[in-house]
């Protein structure tokens, strides 16, 4: 069995010129408490809301959001806010060194972050953008307490109202698949919260796996676990389907010019090139850690699974994730379009 990835030596290099990497991805020919109100006071209250919120859900050995409790199936615990760090430098490694592609990289003025995690993104985004207002939002309060002037965060459930009154010209969402039990509502929002111009841009993972020369089997472990949890997902009213769909949905909203841009993720250091080599590391050492806690909420919540079933087929499943003669990866879908400038005349009837 092959055996357990360990964390590069060094982080990922940026800023690498593109043009001078292999044109296509080719595997290596060398195989190896509760408050208590008291008076009705609106500081009392604030303080029940924020206690309620911090007493995270436990389960099968991992935390999860309270707020909203359930909807999302990713444990919210120090293990996953560090994975989710670690996955940030990985697509600043894709896309050479910058955190979006749309035409808002530069020039936005209030930016909005869907499901913002860790807060990383919004964080780095308003670093780099001091002129930019920056807001991200998620379920869990997990977010740093120090953080740049002009980036806050807010805890809230996005599949409700949304509730600002005023609009963002830049809204961004990343690896939300499996989030929301209707994409397209979540895409009409974002449409009906951007001013004119604005931007919305989504970046995510989309499974099934890709691999283009036969070496990742339809009876592996690894895509006996994806096909599990897409089932699983499935059942839990909020499929893996966001990544394909992006495109399409926008467009159904009314964006204009949407470019959608496919990426590569090796499984592990499979590929010849040197930069997916690399990048394949870092994707290992990112996955091996979201194999199982991916599959352990969606398969006992949903199928009605054990925890110990579950824990079983996420360790074969890596196992395979973990083989270099295997030359899968995971395809990366970046979707980015505009909101008209006029509005469009209706339709005649």
């Amino acid at each position: 069995m092959p055996s357990s990835p360990v964390a590069p030596t060094s982080p990922p290099s940026r800023g690498e010129d593109r043009e001078q990497r292999d044109s296509e991805l080719v595997a290596d020919d060398n195989d190896d408490a509760d408050s208590s109100i008291g008076e009705e006071s609106t500081r009392d209250s604030l303080t029940s809301i924020r206690s309620s919120i911090l007493a995270f859900h436990e389960e099968n050995g991992r935390t999860y959001h309270s707020m909203s409790a359930g909807k999302y199936f990713l444990p919210n615990d120090e293990d996953e806010i560090n994975r989710l760090d670690l996955q940030h430098q990985i697509f600043r490694l894709t896309f050479d060194d910058q955190i979006c592609l749309c035409p808002k990289k530069k020039g936005a003025k209030r930016v909005l972050d869907l499901g913002t995690g860790t807060g990383i993104w919004a964080i780095e985004y308003a670093d780099e953008h001091p002129e930019a207002e920056v807001v991200g939002v998620d379920l869990s309060p997990v977010q740093p307490e120090f953080v740049p002037p002009n980036c806050v965060f807010e805890i809230d459930d996005l599949e409700k109202d949304w509730t600002w009154s005023k609009p963002f010209d830049f809204i961004f969402s990343r690896f939300m698949t499996g989030s929301f039990a209707d994409n397209g509502a979540i895409i009409k929002k974002a449409f009906d919260q951007l001013e004119p111009g604005g931007y919305f841009e989504a970046q995510d993972m989309a499974v099934p796996f890709g691999c283009d020369d036969g070496t990742l089997t339809t009876d592996s472990d690894l895509w006996t676990w994806c096909l599990w949890l897409m089932q699983a997902m499935e059942a839990f009213g909020r499929p893996l389907t966001a990544a394909q769909k992006w495109k399409e949905l926008m467009e159904a909203a009314g964006f204009e010019d949407v470019v959608e841009e496919v990426y590569k993720w090796p499984t592990n250091g499979w590929a010849r090139s040197p930069h997916y080599k690399r990048l394949g590391q870092w994707v290992l050492y990112d996955m091996d850690q979201v194999m199982e806690p991916a599959i352990l909420a969606p398969m006992t919540r949903s199928l009605g699974w054990t925890r110990e079933e579950a824990i079983v087929l996420a360790a074969r499943a890596r196992a395979v994730l973990r083989d270099p003669r295997v030359h899968a990866y995971w395809p990366i879908h970046v979707v980015y379009g505009r909101k008209p400038l006029h509005a469009r005349a209706p339709k005649d009837a």
